[in-house]
């Protein structure tokens, strides 16, 4: 398979050096993109430099920080244009183990996306607080109740995207622009008919650098569910 796998990226400095050699070691012949938000640390030039020195990488540079649903649009948009077959994404925090990839692949048989996910049989979650876990497994729960997609682990990144069914998409009626664009994909997805599979994965919190999830993520991912399940109630 044409493979890339894309990674969206704001002040990852940290993390990226040590995480694209590890993408790479479990997935050899894959390309790797990042699309970086004009992060201030340095992130962008060691993207550069990558690029100069490795045919298989390459980077997008927007203009400032627009979201992390805008910077996946952006990824699966560039994946159809260039011809994949499938665009694998990840967090650039290492939450997500690189060695899952492999599993998943294998798992994309017979699937259209493929989830590395912490919900399923197997799947565990290390380094969150009894709270936030609890927060996360209702809001899973309420995702595949309002919306009706048939995944355990709904929020999650840790994916792989047939590319011929993303192509399907319209991506200008996507709207979230925030962490709530992944149960809205998986939703565009499940009304045309995608097929899914899930892995479980070993999901640990970020090695360095700060967390980007907050209130008004939460708050953002609940106002994006109510619009979705609105739209399914309605037929539309």
């Amino acid at each position: 398979m044409k493979l890339l796998v894309a990674i969206a990226t704001y002040n990852e400095i940290e993390n990226l050096p040590t995480l694209v050699p590890a993408i790479r070691a479990q997935l050899p012949d894959a390309d790797v993109l990042v699309v970086d938000d004009n992060s201030p640390d340095g992130t962008g030039r060691w993207c550069d430099e990558e690029a100069a020195r490795s045919p298989w990488f390459s980077v997008i540079h927007r203009a400032g920080k627009l979201g992390l649903g805008s910077a996946s649009w952006t990824a699966m948009q560039t994946a159809i244009e260039r011809g994949y077959d499938w665009l694998a994404t990840l967090d650039a925090d290492w939450s997500h183990p690189p060695e899952a990839f492999p599993r998943m692949v294998a798992a994309s048989t017979n699937a259209d996306v493929v989830i590395g996910s912490r919900y399923c049989q197997g799947g565990e979650i290390h380094g969150w607080p009894l709270s936030r876990r609890i927060v996360s497994r209702v809001m899973n729960v309420a995702t595949r109740a309002a919306l009706g997609t048939p995944v355990r682990d709904a929020s999650g990144a840790c994916r792989l995207y047939r590319v011929e069914k993303l192509a399907e998409l319209d991506f200008s009626d996507l709207k979230a622009t925030g962490y709530a664009y992944l149960e809205e994909i998986l939703w565009q997805l499940h009304r045309r008919g995608a097929r899914f599979a899930e892995v479980p994965i070993a999901f640990t919190d970020r090695r360095a650098g700060a967390s980007k999830v907050g209130v008004n993520e939460a708050v953002g991912k609940v106002k994006v569910l109510a619009r979705l399940a609105g739209r399914r109630l309605r037929g539309g």
